[in-house]
């Protein structure tokens, strides 16, 4: 289904999106449309859900950080990511969060296009929750409050705004100038927007409530007291062991709705949780074989970790739009007669 024929040219060749390609994408098409054509692509495949491998990423664990591999395939086409998560980063003036990934041809095993995926993970993470909140969310929700308003807040404001209809955000972080600069990026964009003080002020009113936190710890973000009948909680922060976002007790009174299990039990709010604990996978909601959201009163949360299918999604989304007009690297050996990679070396001037 998402397979595509590489364009013509040497076999060595292989399209490549930079960061400046992507930003000229996103530029061209808009980014609201994007948020809501990422999200239709990604729903599409968790309704073909059964169609890939899957497990969980592959991680590197340090004391700073972690390095992790997210691969997956539908027997056609191959996908894999290369991210890291590094809280401490922004204290040196790097990215906590930077990614790059791969297309590949599962028949010959060519890849089909290379991207980075600093950005591209930004748009498919906040088109993730809001194609999630299409089916968890209370209807006629309006109001989000966002808790942790770095590097993904905007994104996620943005992408529930297009495609969940929110048109309030309240926002909190520990850090003021944070709330500030996302502020002013979603006024910008349209959207009422409250700076709050304390996250009890932020959620005040909220049917929505995002959590993207960036410590590397079992925090308590929302405390059980702080959260009331009919509200939908999309916590995101958590994407390694030992850390979490979400009172015990509030995990336990929700309604969960989960990617992967075999890796949210690692990394997502379900490690707090015992083995028996119930979840639904949310691509059983997407397909309708299981209920979403069930009564106003109910509250559902989406322990949201990220999953490599999110990211194959992302990239055929990224090939889709490209098409031929990517540039590209000379990324392998593309000697005359393929048994003779040697030669190949001798041809171009290396000496025996």
């Amino acid at each position: 289904m998402n397979a595509q024929t590489p364009a013509p040219g040497p076999l060595s060749l292989v399209p490549f999106v930079s960061v400046d390609d992507m930003m000229r994408l996103i530029a061209r098409i808009g980014l609201r449309p994007a948020l809501r054509e990422l999200a239709d692509y990604v729903e599409r495949d968790f309704r073909r859900w059964d169609d890939f491998d899957k497990t969980p990423r592959v991680a590197a664990h340090s004391p700073g950080g972690v390095i992790e591999l997210m691969p997956t395939s539908d027997g056609e086409t191959y996908a894999f990511k290369y991210v890291n998560g590094h809280p401490r980063n922004g204290r040196t003036g790097h990215q906590t969060v930077t990614a790059f990934g791969v297309l590949s041809d599962v028949a010959t095993g060519y890849p089909l296009l290379v991207s980075e995926m600093t950005i591209l993970t930004a748009l498919r993470t906040a088109a993730t929750s809001a194609m999630a909140a299409r089916h968890l969310a209370p209807k006629g929700a309006r109001t989000m409050a966002m808790i942790g308003n770095g590097a993904q807040c905007a994104f996620q404001a943005l992408a529930f705004a297009e495609v969940a209809g929110i048109t309030s955000v309240r926002l909190f972080d520990v850090d003021a100038a944070a709330t500030r600069a996302a502020a002013r990026h979603l006024r910008d964009a349209g959207l009422d927007v409250a700076e709050c003080t304390t996250p009890e002020a932020a959620i005040e009113g909220a049917r929505i409530v995002t959590t993207c936190t960036a410590d590397k710890r079992n925090a308590t973000i929302l405390t059980d007291n702080m959260v009331g009948p009919g509200v939908h909680l999309n916590a995101i922060g958590g994407d390694c062991p030992g850390k979490t976002e979400l009172h015990r007790d509030v995990v336990a009174r929700a309604s969960m709705f989960v990617e992967y299990p075999p890796q949210t039990r690692i990394e997502g709010e379900l490690q707090q949780m015992p083995e028996d604990h119930p979840f639904t996978e949310l691509h059983r909601v997407v397909r309708g074989e299981a209920p979403g959201r069930t009564s106003d009163d109910q509250i559902t949360l989406f322990d949201s970790v990220g999953f490599a299918v999110e990211d194959f999604s992302a990239l055929c989304w990224v090939r889709d739009k490209v098409g031929g007009d990517a540039p590209a690297l000379d990324l392998l050996a593309d000697p005359d007669d393929p048994r003779d990679l040697f030669g190949m070396l001798r041809r171009g001037g290396v000496a025996v």
